[in-house]
């Protein structure tokens, strides 16, 4: 089997499955608990968490844990804007965010916000203009993604920050996702971001986990109500052993990370030195220092996505449309859309993305059959 289809969700990580299994069975008390066991469990949430602002350059109560990327992004935009509607109702985003911004926004012009889309260019990557032009008396909110999950443009974080460092009033959110592990920190990580969000499966920690960094003396309004955990702000009993084996993943992830990033970088290029040998064929991700590691999108063009998606998990090869939120609508990719790519073009899009396991025998051994199932089509077409 080949799997490349790391964006969506990574493999547990056996040494981290280990920490969640061990976590399970001997701290099993509720955090909150007055108890021994309940101590203990909370000494294991705690020091887990100052490990993860350790790695991340965070201070330990800067760091709530969530239940993943969604939820983070959730949290964050309308706990922006609850917050803050007193001063106004106007959010910059950009036009290729996750569907869990994206339909955050809609909610929220539903409820009266203005949201302004910032466009891309060609290469899909917002302009730091754009934004600057966007920028109003009302505006409470900037989020824009690190790295794209369809192509893998870095967004201009760091050009973003410098604007927004003359508008200390408006409250500035990265989606970091995608971003987190591949070797790019200097290019996303930002003292003028205040909120960031992150998501445990994407770096080999169990799905449901995640957390968001928010700037010491930020405020957002809590989205769930209850018994007041995580300083009062996501209340619900805390997933420890997912928060504990997050812990383990981040620490692993962070590992030699930019030798790792280097060895992605090196099959993202075999990949894409190949495609552009071949006939009939589109390749958005780049190879430049403004697109991540990791994430190759390209087109066999006149089959769709999913034929193609299809055609390769026949040989257990395992690669995905575009965002795997999307996928199973057979939209066409929402970000190529947003580049004004023609459509019949789109919907034939695919994604090729990798993580540190994967090999260079994978990639020769997926080039092969790339080419066979290139071929077939060719002579179909």
């Amino acid at each position: 089997m080949i799997y490349f289809d790391n964006s969506a969700t990574t493999k547990i990580d056996d040494s981290v499955l280990k920490t969640y299994n061990i976590a399970s069975q001997e701290y099993f008390g509720n955090p909150s608990s007055l108890h021994k066991l309940g101590l203990k469990a909370f000494e294991l949430l705690e020091s887990s968490r100052k490990k993860i602002a350790e790695l991340m350059g965070f201070k330990p109560h800067e760091v709530f844990f969530t239940s993943g990327g969604t939820e983070g992004n959730n949290w964050i935009i309308k706990g922006t804007a609850f917050k803050k509607r007193e001063f106004g109702k106007h959010i910059i985003t950009s036009s290729i965010e996750h569907p869990s911004v994206m339909n955050t926004m809609a909610q929220l012009e539903q409820l009266g916000y203005e949201v302004t889309y910032l466009p891309v260019d060609k290469t899909g990557h917002v302009s730091v203009d754009d934004l600057k032009n966007a920028i109003r008396d009302d505006t409470i909110l900037v989020s824009v993604m690190a790295v794209n999950n369809e192509i893998g443009s870095i967004e201009p974080i760091k050009g973003i920050a410098r604007v927004l460092d003359d508008y200390p009033s408006i409250s500035f959110h990265v989606d970091g996702t995608q971003a987190i592990g591949k070797g790019i920190e200097d290019q996303f990580i930002d003292q003028r971001v205040d909120y960031y969000t992150f998501s445990g499966h994407k770096f080999h920690a169990p799905r449901g986990i995640g957390f968001i960094y928010m700037k010491e003396g930020k405020q957002l309004e809590p989205l769930l109500a209850g018994g007041g955990q995580e300083k009062g702000q996501r209340s619900g009993t805390e997933n420890t052993p997912a928060i504990a084996a997050m812990a383990r993943a981040l620490r692993l992830l962070k590992d030699n990370e930019d030798k790792k990033a280097a060895e992605m970088l090196k099959l993202k290029t075999m990949l894409i030195n190949h495609l552009n040998s071949l006939d009939n064929t589109h390749v958005f991700s780049k190879l430049s220092d403004d697109f991540a590691p990791h994430i190759v999108c390209f087109t066999l063009d006149g089959v769709r996505g999913e034929t193609t998606v299809h055609t390769f998990e026949d040989r257990d090869i395992y690669i995905s449309t575009t965002s795997a939120c999307s996928s199973k609508k057979g939209l066409e990719s929402s970000t190529l859309k947003a580049m004004n790519t023609r459509e019949n073009i789109a919907t034939s899009a695919i994604r090729v993305s990798l993580d540190e396991n994967n090999t260079e025998a994978e990639m020769k051994e997926f080039i092969k059959n790339l080419d066979e199932i290139h071929d077939h089509f060719q002579i179909l077409n």
